[in-house]
């Protein structure tokens, strides 16, 4: 493959940049390509699935670790920060010690952490097992794309970056399904334990389909230690800050705001020695040649979205519909299922047409669907939503695709590592801040509406009166004590006010995921054209 742009702007590009053109290339005569492909993409979505059904079964695991709602929001807390923590350093890693060897040890490591959890003796202990489940994880997402931009034949690596994309997303979406019937069917160890039953068969697939590589041991005198220490403790406080913020009310509590503000503090430290030292980790001036950073923050932008709208969805529908995981799986399915669909006809429409065009389409039908969601009233149900999520499943399949190609065309083969690397930083990080913002916007609107729909609610008023009794009269049916049923009408009544401020706050975070969707349009037309790709 030839090479796309000038010098590499990472310690990992430069130290693999010698020997880009002589890495291993799979042949298609053999298996090798499909089955190294199938493994790396067996990480992919594993990575992004233990986060996500984690989330959706934390208070299956709560209980069953006996941890109340505060002790147990730290669960997905520390997998996301083992992630965060490893995937800055997985680059360096993967050009010292080869990909395989750095995914091998990863499985392992996933393994071992996802058997012995539901065994562990308490809460301490469970986190720590889902830390290291994160760091094992962690390296699945950055070594993948070095995989396929390096090791696949020139003609399957559009495709290998299509189907890479789609099963993130794929994973996000099947994830409370897989939670609820784990529940309802098993226990919920199977939330940790179906890993070890997938990984298995990605390590078969990473030992025999991708490359063995050289241990460059020669590489680690020069390395920049420092920077990436600074780049992976400043970036994984920012994350737990990020992620426990809401529930804590941001900076009114100690714990936030100290996260935050060492964050914050180690990643000003991490970019100035990236400026002044001779040999960076990372070369943050060339980082903004060519459409580099639009792209990432593109990426942050479309994660927003995506995470904004996969919070709000199952958070409607747990909350005033009452429905369980199962059946809120069967809404988010349907974002799912399209991608399966258009994920191979995708990557041969980008060969042929600009990125560009691609993205910026998909970008425009995630935004109409998000117009479209808006319309929520409290009687929507499963198949209300599907027009709106089938419409923005398409959106993200194309935006996706086309971000993730326009990413990997804009480098030089040896920087993809880091590459991968970046793309996972700005995943975690624009996914948290989706999530984040979108839980304290709608909680606040919540409040907001809760407050202007009170005002309008008169003690002393005939309707209000006529309310109560409407209630009163069908509570009768089960007291006899005309007490208790006032009493029982008027909470329904408090619950009605509530309920109505929910979908209201909802619609809110539907109209501002709209709005975060043209802002993508508008840098996607801020992006220049790409240089010639060969694929």
């Amino acid at each position: 493959m030839k090479l796309l742009t000038a010098a590499p702007f990472s310690a990992a590009g430069i130290a693999l940049h010698p020997a880009s053109e002589l890495h291993p290339r799979l042949s298609l005569d053999s298996y090798r390509p499909y089955i190294g492909l199938v493994g790396v993409l067996l990480g992919a979505v594993m990575a992004t699935l233990a986060s996500r059904v984690t989330s959706f079964g934390l208070a299956d695991l709560r209980g069953a670790l006996g941890a109340g709602y505060d002790e147990g929001a730290w669960i997905t807390t520390s997998f996301g920060v083992g992630q965060m923590l490893v995937g800055v350093a997985s680059p360096y890693l993967g050009a010292v010690f080869g990909v395989r060897r750095v995914l091998l040890l990863g499985i392992v490591l996933f393994f071992v952490a996802s058997l012995l959890g539901p065994f562990s003796p308490n809460l301490a202990a469970f986190l720590t097992m889902q830390f290291l489940a994160g760091i094992g994880s962690g390296t699945f997402i950055p070594l993948t794309i070095s995989f396929i931009v390096r090791s696949l034949p020139v003609t399957l690596v559009i495709y290998g970056i299509a189907v890479y994309a789609m099963n993130i997303e794929l994973s996000l979406n099947v994830a409370a399904s897989l939670e609820g019937w784990y529940s309802d069917n098993w226990s919920w160890a199977w939330i940790a334990w179906q890993y070890c039953l997938m990984l298995p068969v990605m390590a078969i697939c990473v030992w025999y389909g991708v490359p063995r590589e050289n241990v460059k041991t020669d590489l680690l005198r020069q390395f920049d230690w420092p920077g990436v220490a600074y780049a992976a403790l400043g970036f994984s406080l920012l994350y737990a800050g990020l992620d426990q913020g809401n529930r804590l009310d941001w900076i009114n509590n100690g714990t936030i705001s100290a996260l935050l503000a060492s964050g914050s503090l180690l990643t000003i430290a991490f970019i100035v020695r990236e400026l002044i030292t001779d040999h960076p980790f990372m070369n943050i001036r060339l980082i903004f040649r060519e459409n580099l950073v639009l792209l990432l923050l593109l990426l942050a932008g479309f994660r927003f979205i995506i995470l904004s709208t996969a919070y709000i969805i199952p958070t409607y529908l747990q909350t005033v519909q009452n429905f369980r995981e199962l059946q809120v799986g069967s809404v988010l399915l349907w974002i799912a299922l399209p991608q399966l669909l258009i994920v191979l006809p995708l990557g041969a429409l980008l060969k042929r047409v600009d990125g560009r065009w691609v993205l910026a389409i998909g970008a425009a039908l995630v935004g109409i669907a998000c117009l479209m969601a808006a319309n929520l009233t409290s009687q929507w149900a499963t198949t209300d939503f599907l027009p709106s999520q089938i419409l923005q499943a398409l959106g993200q399949s194309f935006a996706l695709t086309a971000l993730v190609v326009l990413i990997v065309r804009s480098i030089n083969p040896a920087e993809a590592l880091t590459i991968g690397a970046l793309i996972q930083v700005s995943r975690l990080f624009g996914g948290e801040i989706g999530t984040a913002f979108m839980q304290t916007y709608v909680r606040v609107r919540e409040q907001l509406h809760s407050n202007l729909i009170g005002l309008h609610i008169d003690g002393i008023a005939g309707l209000t009166h006529d309310r109560i009794a409407a209630f009163r009269n069908a509570l009768s049916v089960h007291t006899g004590d005309p007490a208790v049923a006032t009493a029982q009408a008027t909470t329904q009544l408090a619950t009605a006010v509530a309920r109505q401020a929910a979908v209201l706050s909802f619609i809110d975070g539907f109209a501002v995921a709209a709005l975060g969707a043209l802002a993508c349009i508008f840098l996607v037309a801020m992006m220049r054209k790409a240089k010639p790709a060969p694929f």
